[in-house]
């Protein structure tokens, strides 16, 4: 199972994406923002980071790189996609996923462990989980306030494509504590919050039940692997 790893100038957290890959048991594969070659991998990842500097708005260049011709091509086709802090940015610029995502509502970047309620159990990237599950996952970004119209968000609700909600405080302002959404074939997925950053026993959010214990972020890249070693 390889899963690519694409790299934008700006993003931060792409090693770290390739380091959750490999715990999960798959092959990471590097990719390149200036290439048009996926390198026939079974699913990417769009990692954090500030693409391209965040100039115009966060993600906006990123989307229109030379690769990402080939991961909406393929997204398009089936090829699962999970999108990351600027990853997620990145998907709503390049209309896989609907939307935007705008400053904090305070005005302040944030950095927390923050939970989350699991709303959708049926998406590649979350099939191990279980619905209403809550879990706990690092956040860090000075744009994420997810915000969409009326009659897009309720049919993002309507057709069960919410696949996140922030639980306990909402951070960033994004309107009915919208995490993260899919597209509708589930697919695509894309969070503000970090699972990369909690997939190692020791190196997690702070638990309850012992410090920097939390690997819940695990479970978005095992859940890829089940699937495609299903589909495979």
């Amino acid at each position: 199972m390889r899963i690519g790893v694409v790299t934008f100038p700006g993003s931060l957290d792409d090693r770290d994406a390739q380091r959750a890959v490999r715990i999960a048991g798959a092959e990471p594969v590097a990719l390149w923002h200036a290439d048009h070659d996926l390198q026939g991998v079974d699913a990417i990842v769009l990692p954090g980071g500030f693409s391209y500097g965040d100039y115009l708005r966060a993600g906006a260049i990123a989307a229109r790189s030379p690769i990402m011709n080939e991961v909406v091509d393929a997204a398009n086709k089936g090829l699962p996609v999970l999108g990351i802090c600027n990853g997620f940015q990145i998907l709503v610029e390049a209309h896989l996923l609907p939307g935007g995502l705008v400053r904090n509502d305070h005005g302040d970047f944030i950095c927390r462990d923050q939970y989350l309620k699991v709303e959708n159990t049926d998406t590649v990237w979350t099939n191990g989980f279980s619905e209403g599950q809550e879990i706990v996952i690092p956040l860090k970004n000075g744009e994420g306030g997810y915000i969409a119209d009326d009659e897009t968000v309720d049919r993002l609700e309507g057709e069960g494509r919410v696949v996140f909600r922030y639980s306990g405080v909402n951070p960033n302002g994004s309107v009915r504590d919208i995490a993260g959404i899919a597209n509708e074939r589930g697919n695509v997925v894309g969070l503000m919050p970090h699972p990369e950053h909690a997939v190692e026993p020791g190196f997690g959010p702070d638990m309850t039940d012992a410090m920097r214990s939390g690997t819940d972020g695990l479970t978005f890249f095992t859940s890829a692997v089940r699937a495609l070693a299903v589909s495979a």
